[in-house]
């Protein structure tokens, strides 16, 4: 999930300033000039690189697990296959990154191949042209998050009674966190590409920013719990879905038919997992109690540990990438306050 947000200059730097806040004046490059013939500024002489951030969780240390969720949990197994796994859509019938660009395939003639990948990526930059740097700041922040799959996989794999113990087992809780896993994985393969191909994005620093989400990880007051992350996947879920939905229909109003379609198909995704979450934790009161402690803990957003290696807590590149997505309107106050409906 992304709540993300800065302001754009078309000088080819982005320089991420909230405007209640004057203290940081370091400017980042994420957007490509907008005269393409242009070189990149060079960043101004950066401080060394931040040690990796983490989360002080304070007096809230993560808590034991009672026996009892873990015992409820597994004893649910039968219920996930019948209700949960079902949502997972079978790998024939799935769309793929590939869908929705342009082909790279080869043809029988190389100039008709390349003639076609060259007419695709045209189309696809024309479109891309259109959209608002806020909007596509917004964007890149979606992708960094999404490309942070393995630390969410890694959570999963370490919740008591929903694991998967061996890395291949056949019980359905292990079968779906991997389904969920494999659906989720094409959503920063495709945005990344678009990325790629928009031409719009300096990639080296946006990849920069995934490498330091992946190595920074991604922080739970209650890691084990099965109930805690069940609910707390059922917000983040909705959460995507609502992002992506937004940076989908602004894409649709600026000309980019291509990002609407590819935002769409994954925010359908999103509300597909955030179906089988909140099936499996609706009508029960220690369920619902749960649900009341993580919004109460403000919900630990997946990329609150987003850096560019020279922020600090004070100011921090995720900060300033929610001040952006709350003006744009891609993720705002109010959407946070929907989540627990």
């Amino acid at each position: 999930m992304v709540t993300l947000g800065v302001a754009a200059c078309v000088s080819g730097k982005l320089r991420f300033s909230d405007k209640s806040s004057t203290r940081s004046t370091r400017a980042t490059r994420i957007l490509c000039p907008a005269n393409p013939r242009r070189r990149l500024v060079a960043a101004a002489a950066a401080p060394p690189e931040a040690p990796p951030r983490s989360i002080d969780y304070g007096e809230c240390a993560p808590a034991p697990v009672p026996r009892e969720q873990v015992e409820i949990v597994r004893s649910l197994n039968g219920w996930v296959a019948e209700n949960m796994l079902p949502l997972l859509n079978p790998v024939e019938s799935s769309w793929q990154p590939h869908d929705f660009l342009p082909c790279s395939a080869g043809a029988p003639e190389e100039d008709e191949a390349l003639s076609a990948f060259t007419e695709g990526l045209c189309e696809l930059r024309l479109g891309a042209a259109g959209v608002p740097d806020e909007v596509l700041v917004c964007l890149v922040g979606n992708m960094v998050t999404e490309e942070a799959l393995p630390s969410y996989q890694s959570m999963g794999n370490r919740t008591d009674g929903i694991a998967d113990d061996t890395g291949d087992s056949g019980l359905p809780w292990a079968r779906w966190l991997r389904g969920w896993a494999t659906e989720e994985n094409r959503h920063g393969d495709l945005l990344n590409r678009y990325l790629y191909l928009s031409g719009r994005v300096d990639m080296r620093q946006v990849e920069a920013t995934v490498h330091h989400l992946l190595r920074n990880g991604m922080g739970m007051v209650v890691p084990k719990s099965p109930y805690h992350s069940v609910i707390y996947g059922a917000f983040q879920e909705r959460a995507t879905f609502v992002s992506h939905g937004h940076t989908g229909r602004l894409a649709r109003q600026h000309g980019d038919g291509a990002l609407a379609r590819i935002c769409g198909v994954i925010a359908a995704d999103e509300k597909r997992h955030e179906a089988g979450y909140t099936r499996v934790s609706a009508g029960s009161s220690s369920w619902t109690l749960t649900a009341w402690c993580v919004m109460r803990g403000k919900v630990t957003m997946p990329g609150l540990l987003m850096s560019d290696g020279q922020d600090d807590d004070d100011d921090s590149l995720f900060a300033r990438f929610s001040a952006v997505a709350q003006r744009a309107g891609v993720h705002t106050a109010r959407d946070y306050g929907h989540l627990p409906r």
